[in-house]
């Protein structure tokens, strides 16, 4: 049965469980919020079903609880940091203070992260660089997923990527995909609510395509539009592993493996808008062409069209009210972490509604 809470209970209780493992208060509390954040968008699949593999990376040590960092090459607009297998959202903050900084500066920007750990979702950072003022690119590369194209063995990570800028009055406009049919954790989370996946999302270990999670786990996710998806993720391996320093192809491990350093690199740009253009006036042409999309005619069965993001928007809108409902199998993981730390878990504060939050690509 379903569990449905409030977001701010989630936050509260993911805080302090974090905590409870030697993160820092601020630094807990931003892994804690990257997680609620993901859940109240509608993407439960790199939610609180991902803390119970972060915390377990902790006590193995195979992610430091204290998330250092060192500064390697400084050539002002350029920077690479070592981060000393850190929790990757505490160092992907980082790199967006930092990258927004010397965007400032310099007018353009590029951070590269070695050595940490999966981030989440990116569109949590970029969102961030694009509210300063920026227009921001943030690539990671991942542990392997798919296989190169025509292969039936995984070696290339889904190594996703986000595109967010300002939106004028409408906000912040931005992209997060993976360069597969669909992130892994969506295939976790249909693994968790008992469900298949849709066809064309994964094969099985023999390459053979398949609806179960579990086999799909075991075997390979499907590219997003056939040799493109492959060739895009390749080549974010390049920028995001093999030029910040980092590990890239089969030698990152994922966050659900409870050991082994991740390697995971990042590589973030950002690009000050007012070393372009007036801000008022790129907010102006931002709102026109939101418009334009806005404004198409819609194809039969569709009620309105969005431009990217503002589903996300929508949603977290909905569910700031409605509460936020966790699957059986995640909620007894919570309930383990909460028995092993000490920490309550939240209480239900409303009635429990189905697990419809979309499962999609």
């Amino acid at each position: 049965m379903p569990h449905t809470v409030a977001a701010a209970d989630l936050l509260r209780f993911a805080t302090a469980t974090t905590e409870a493992h030697g993160v820092p208060a601020a630094d807990a509390r931003l892994l804690a919020d990257t997680l609620v954040t993901a859940e109240l968008w509608g993407h439960p699949s790199h939610g609180m079903l991902r803390l119970p593999w972060y915390l377990a990376r902790i006590e193995s040590g195979a992610t430091a609880s204290v998330a250092g960092q060192e500064v390697v090459t400084d050539n002002g607009a350029v920077v690479v940091v070592d981060g000393r297998d850190g929790l990757g959202q505490v160092l992907a903050d980082r790199a967006v203070r930092l990258g927004v900084e010397r965007a400032r500066a310099h007018g353009i920007s590029a951070v590269a992260v070695r050595d940490s750990g999966h981030f989440g979702t990116a569109a949590y950072f970029t969102r961030k660089a694009a509210e300063q003022g920026c227009v921001a690119i943030l690539a990671t590369n991942a542990s392997p997923a798919m296989a190169p194209w025509g292969g039936k063995e995984k070696r290339i990570g889904t190594n996703p990527w986000s595109i967010a800028a300002p939106g004028g009055r409408y906000g912040t406009v931005v992209m997060d995909i993976a360069n597969t049919a669909v992130a892994r954790g969506k295939i976790y989370h249909a693994k968790e609510r008992g469900e298949p996946i849709p066809e064309g999302w994964a094969a099985d270990a023999e390459g053979v395509p398949t609806t179960d999670p579990r086999r799909a786990i075991e075997g390979l996710i499907l590219p997003m539009a056939g040799h493109k998806g492959y060739a895009i993720s390749f080549m974010f391996d390049v920028l995001a592993g093999v030029l910040t320093g980092s590990a890239f192809g089969s030698a990152v491990v994922g966050p659900y493996q409870p050991t082994g350093r991740s390697g995971v690199g990042h590589l973030l740009i950002c690009v000050d808008v007012r070393a372009m253009a007036d801000p008022d006036e790129f907010g102006r042409r931002m709102e026109t062409l939101v418009e334009e999309a806005k404004s198409a005619p819609a194809a039969p069965g569709t009620d309105e069209i969005f431009v990217p993001g503002e589903p996300e928007v929508r949603t977290a809108e909905r569910l700031r009210t409605e509460g936020i409902t966790v699957v059986e199998d995640t909620w007894a993981s919570l309930a383990h972490i909460a028995r092993a730390t000490g920490v309550p878990l939240p209480p239900p504060r409303f009635p429990a509604t189905s697990t419809s939050q979309e499962l999609t690509a």
